[in-house]
């Protein structure tokens, strides 16, 4: 039976003491947790002899087993491999002959009263055959006697002899008011162990809450913990670490990758419409339009010729906005097993979710939803979890997908909804080639008023920004070898020398160009 889940830094500049009245010493962190302790009572209630708890938190889960013995009245025994079985009541102390896994089963199933036995990293005992067949029969005779066994492990396989008499209970993770509540506590907690308070201010605040949603409440305490005792105070700076450490908690899979170098628009030349569109959109993707009854942008394709900035746009995406920006790497997506590429897929959507307000960028796309004849199908599951996710997703994750060859995409993929908007990506015109030339000099510590960047931008016709890129990076390598200072000299013949790809591949790059005109948005 299932039920439903819930899922050595420089210290700051002093900012405005905070108030005692903010991080007082309000212990209320609900760690009882009514919606666990309502999940936990409706289980036993509808006769479910064993119960699985997956969670680090044990004096928590704990504390959650107490209440609700105390509440059905029925004794509660506690077992580990340390302590043996204890009931906890006054007067009673462990029992250490049945300490062994084995023997604690027995008699577990010599008792003839009901009660509820709270059994602590039991799952390395699973392997044995005999552990299995007791605990099936202490299952088995429920409707006679009773008893409730509550297994608690960071992690517990159930074997397959057992399902159907098993029901798993997910923790609630903490809100932001409980967050809160947990960053008041830390703070009280270091105010009188240090005898000062902690420097901060409500907006910090605020932003820490905001990204510790979706951890556990030991991951909670820990990474605000951590935060506080650092350097006394919770600033902006320390938000970053938070996300990092979050994103390590949460992405076990490996196909999300955290990109930990954004960018900010000032660095990618052009795109004018596209920043523009993405500036219009920012207040309602961080929250700050609630009321007007608008939905958070959901996403972008981003088509182009290759090395005009579609990745360095997706960069920059996150870095204006603030926010984290995750790599989703179809390449480890695919796996052998079957069932298991769309299982990664999904896991690492949800970690997406819970890294949340943050940008999603997929790069080149196409690739990863190619499929053929000898996939099984698998593409098209990948394709179907994909569009699942994008049609109903609830958090604010803003996909950024960029493409370069449209041939290549599902026609579903292209459905107008997907996406708010797709935006074509086009070679830079004369005036966007000068100002990339100027970038990139800067990027490298030389002057641009060294140079006559009309003439270059009128040299480089075709040209995509990595082109240009390259070509300034060629001219350093030549002008290193014979000692001299980069000129306009070198950068000219070194335009000269190169065919760009606009050349190379002429008829595909016009094809590309032609079916965009009238199918996309234009982002210069």
């Amino acid at each position: 039976m299932a039920l439903a889940s819930r899922v050595g830094k420089i210290r700051p500049p002093v900012i405005p003491m905070v108030h005692v009245s903010y991080f007082g010493s309000n212990n209320n962190n609900g760690v009882k947790g009514l919606p666990d302790l309502r999940d936990l009572e409706l289980i036993l209630k509808s006769a479910t002899p064993l119960v699985v708890i997956e969670s680090h938190d044990e004096d928590r889960v704990c504390e959650l087993v107490e209440s609700m013995a105390e509440k059905s009245k029925m004794p509660l025994f506690k077992w580990s491999i340390t302590d043996g079985l204890h009931r906890l009541a006054k007067g009673f102390s462990p029992q250490q002959f049945n300490r062994e896994p084995h023997e604690m089963l027995r008699y577990i199933r010599s008792l003839t009263r009901p009660g509820i036995f709270l059994l602590l990293d039991f799952h390395p005992y699973l392997g044995d055959p005999m552990h299995i067949r007791l605990i099936r029969e202490i299952a088995q005779r429920f409707a006679e006697v009773g008893h409730h066994l509550i297994f608690l492990s960071p992690a517990f396989e159930v074997p397959t002899e057992l399902t159907g008499l098993v029901a798993k209970l997910e923790l609630a993770l903490p809100n932001e008011m409980q967050i809160e509540t947990i960053v008041r506590n830390e703070a009280a907690s270091y105010m009188r162990a240090q005898g000062r308070k902690v420097v901060t201010d409500r907006k910090a605040v605020q932003l820490l809450v905001r990204n510790l949603l979706g951890l556990t409440r030991v991951d909670v305490t820990r990474l605000a913990r951590k935060a506080i005792c650092d350097d006394g105070a919770i600033t902006p700076s320390d938000i970053r670490e938070v996300m990092e450490a979050k994103y390590r908690l949460m992405n076990a899979s490996g196909v999300l990758s955290f990109e930990y170098e954004t960018a900010r628009f000032g660095k990618v030349g052009g795109l004018s419409k596209l920043k523009e569109w993405l500036s219009v959109r920012q207040r309602v993707f961080q929250g700050e339009a609630v009321g007007f009854g608008l939905e958070a942008p959901k996403g972008v394709l981003l088509l182009g010729v290759q090395g005009c900035g579609k990745s360095l746009a997706a960069k920059a995406v996150a870095g204006v906005w603030d926010v984290p920006l995750l790599r989703l790497d179809f390449g480890a997506l695919y796996n052998k097993y079957i069932g298991e590429t769309e299982k990664n897929l999904r896991d690492a959507l949800r970690t997406a979710e819970v890294m949340a307000p943050c940008v999603l960028w997929v790069d080149e796309i196409e690739k990863g939803l190619a499929g053929g004849d000898g996939d099984d199908g698998v593409s098209r599951r990948v394709l179907g979890t994909l569009l699942t996710w994008m049609a109903e997703r609830k958090k604010s994750v803003f996909l950024v997908a960029t493409a370069n060859d449209v041939t290549g995409l599902p026609p579903e993929l292209l459905r107008k909804g997907r996406f708010d908007e797709i935006f074509f990506v086009d070679l830079p015109d004369e005036a966007t080639r000068a100002l990339i030339f100027q970038i990139h000099l800067k990027n490298r510590n030389l002057q641009p008023s060294r140079f006559d960047l009309d003439r270059l931008a009128k040299a480089s016709p075709g040209f995509s920004g990595a082109e240009i890129e390259q070509a300034i990076v060629s001219s350093l390598y030549a002008s290193l070898a014979t000692s001299s200072t980069i000129s306009m000299t070198h950068l000219l013949e070194e335009l000269g020398k190169t065919k760009p790809l606009s050349v190379v591949m002429k008829e595909k790059i016009d094809w590309l160009r032609n079916w965009a005109r009238e199918r996309t948005v234009p982002a210069n």
